[in-house]
């Protein structure tokens, strides 16, 4: 089966396949396995390629890729690629630079989506995550509206047919579609999505601007050390899952990801095992009813797999909104919380009900190395913590909330 049968149209015109191929793997896993899996892939049916510069494998992807053009198995033109911008290149002048190394590694004239990974910046640095003889983690202060406009002229220059985001919430991607000037609006916005984090209010805001979701993790995702928090349940043991993946006779994972698919989302499925690749696309061929999708939408947790905890504390203070910020940090039993318009903190012990007012000079001070995410908390159990700050994919000890 082909999965570039099934597509859907993006806001500039161009398409993307609903069902694409994600290549993300841990470092331990040889770059060779990279390759082959991406050859299985081609020869499975999968036409869309997702990967990224921080992935360190677009020279295999490409290679596989070449490959199977050089067999005469598919052209260039059925190929839907998708890299991305990593943290470090967000000054306008290192987006073009970065790109093309992305073309340079995996020997192709352009990218179908080119995508702003994180809506965060890091100092340019050939390290992945550059830190200061302190050990700190050294961030970048770069206007997100400088670097879409070096986005644009990826796109003008031909060398991206579409260009997009990745991990921002509403607000940030608001900032870019009421920039001045907007010459392309971002055809998606890439984020964890899956049963437990079925992100609503994200996806019907997107749909309202007419920006395509495309859901990563969207199995759970597997326990790759660092870059997935350990504690988190596993999706495919739940019960209400299984036992609508017996009513189909389907397997638990066809039926997390035909959920995706049925609310107009597009699913990046992630194996190197050919036979789940295969079965992966068996997703087109049975639908969900109404009530299994009801009954689907229920087991929302708003839990995030993808946490990347060497990740230091990062705090942005937006200067476009008029709302009070809070950040919120969360110990094994203190939740600590930060008013970036006030400069005030106080700390919430969640066992005693206890709070502490104390200054943001303070509130560095204190050594937050063991952290858990906010889940369960009474104090919080209203606020919209899934979809109000989605850099929580990679900070998932940190939140903002608007008061």
């Amino acid at each position: 089966m082909d999965s570039r049968r099934y597509v859907m149209e993006l806001n500039d015109g161009n398409i993307i396949p609903v069902l694409g191929f994600g290549t993300a793997a841990p470092i331990e896993v040889p770059k060779r396995e990279c390759l082959e899996a991406t050859k299985l892939a081609i020869d499975a049916g999968y036409r869309h390629f997702d990967s990224a510069s921080v992935y360190h494998n677009e020279e295999e992807i490409g290679q596989a890729i070449r490959s199977k053009i050089a067999e005469g198995i598919v052209e260039r033109k059925d190929i839907f690629y998708t890299s991305k911008l990593w943290c470090t290149s967000h000054r306008p002048e290192l987006v073009q630079q970065s790109l093309e190394e992305s073309l340079r590694k995996v020997q192709l004239d352009y990218v179908d989506l080119y995508i702003i990974h994180f809506p965060m910046a890091l100092k340019p640095s050939k390290e992945l995550i550059p830190k200061d003889e302190n050990g700190k983690v050294m961030y970048d202060t770069v206007d997100l509206c400088a670097t879409w406009e070096a986005m644009e002229k990826c796109k003008d220059a031909g060398l991206a047919k579409s260009i997009g985001v990745s991990n921002f919430n509403h607000k940030q991607l608001e900032t870019i579609l009421n920039k001045p000037g907007l010459k392309y609006k971002p055809v998606c916005n890439q984020v964890e999505c899956h049963l437990y984090l079925n992100q609503r209010k994200l996806l019907d805001f997107c749909k309202s601007k007419d920006i395509v979701l495309v859901a990563y993790g969207v199995l759970g995702s597997q326990k790759y050390g660092e870059w997935v928090d350990q504690n988190t349940p596993v999706l495919l043991d739940d019960p209400v899952l299984g036992a609508l993946a017996k009513k189909h006779k389907r397997s638990p994972a066809l039926i997390a990801l035909r959920y995706l698919l049925q609310r107009g989302v597009v699913v990046l499925a992630k194996s190197f095992n050919e036979e789940r690749m295969k079965e992966n696309l068996q997703v087109f061929e049975f639908h969900l009813t109404p009530e299994d999708m009801r009954v689907l939408d229920g087991l929302n947790r708003n839990i995030r797999y993808v946490s990347a905890s060497f990740m230091e504390i990062f705090i942005m203070a937006s200067t476009r909104s008029s709302c009070t910020h809070l950040v919120i940090w969360q110990t094994s039993h203190t939740l600590m919380i930060r008013d970036l318009s006030s400069g005030s903190s106080m700390m919430l012990n969640t066992s005693q009900e206890a709070r502490v007012k104390f200054t943001v000079e303070e509130a560095c001070a204190v050594n937050f190395c063991h952290f858990h995410k906010i889940v369960n908390v009474d104090f919080f159990k209203d606020s919209d913590l899934h979809d109000f700050f989605p850099l929580t994919a990679l900070f998932p000890k940190l939140f903002f909330l608007e008061v």
